[in-house]
């Protein structure tokens, strides 16, 4: 069964490098594609709820402090209004470097433990251990596993990918791709080879 918490393995590698656009809200199709429909930081995912005003593009380094950087593709991630918020407008270390799978694993009672000082700084400064996460977690993990064992599609819907992927080639930024060979590994062109798994 896909575990729904399980942080990634690697460290992540930007697959798109979209430029130009003046509004950073206008990267979020590509943000969606790129952190895998889901907050880098807590890894809630779009397809446990409600889209709209859920999912915020996070800017890593804040604008109070760096406003050159404000609409700086690798300076984007996805993330969820909650995370966002708790964030603010501190400086953190990368979750997509420091919230790896080796070194950070959710427990089936929902707790969250790393073995970083790292990791362990960025989920005390997002309380990511909260009592409010770690009942949140314990229950989607509770939710995942009835449906792995009694409705097959049920945990397809909620572990695999949503309807409305993006096609990133259709997508035209102002300033260019920089990174065009992107879009062959994008979920929009592995679902029209027939590699999209069922399950994430």
């Amino acid at each position: 069964m896909t575990a729904p918490f399980d942080y990634p393995p690697l460290r992540a590698v930007r697959r798109h490098g979209p430029r130009g656009y003046v509004d950073y809200s206008s990267y979020r199709p590509w943000l969606r594609d790129e952190f895998s429909f889901r907050c880098v930081y807590c890894l809630v995912r779009e397809q446990w709820g409600r889209v709209r005003g859920c999912y915020d593009i996070d800017h890593f380094l804040p604008v109070a402090r760096h406003p050159a950087r404000a609409t700086e593709y690798d300076n984007l991630l996805y993330s969820c209004a909650t995370c966002n918020a708790a964030k603010g407008d501190r400086r953190v270390a990368d979750p997509t470097t420091v919230l790896l799978r080796d070194d950070v694993r959710i427990k089936e009672d929902g707790t969250i433990e790393a073995d970083t000082p790292e990791a362990r700084r960025l989920i005390r400064v997002l309380g990511l251990d909260d009592a409010e996460y770690t009942e949140f977690r314990m229950l989607w993990i509770g939710i995942v596993a009835l449906a792995f064992r009694r409705d097959r599609s049920l945990f397809l819907r909620l572990m695999g990918f949503p309807d409305d992927l993006p096609e990133p080639s259709r997508l035209r930024p102002p300033g260019g791709n920089s990174r065009p060979t992107g879009i062959a590994d994008s979920y929009f062109r592995q679902r029209q080879r027939g590699d999209l798994p069922e399950t994430y």
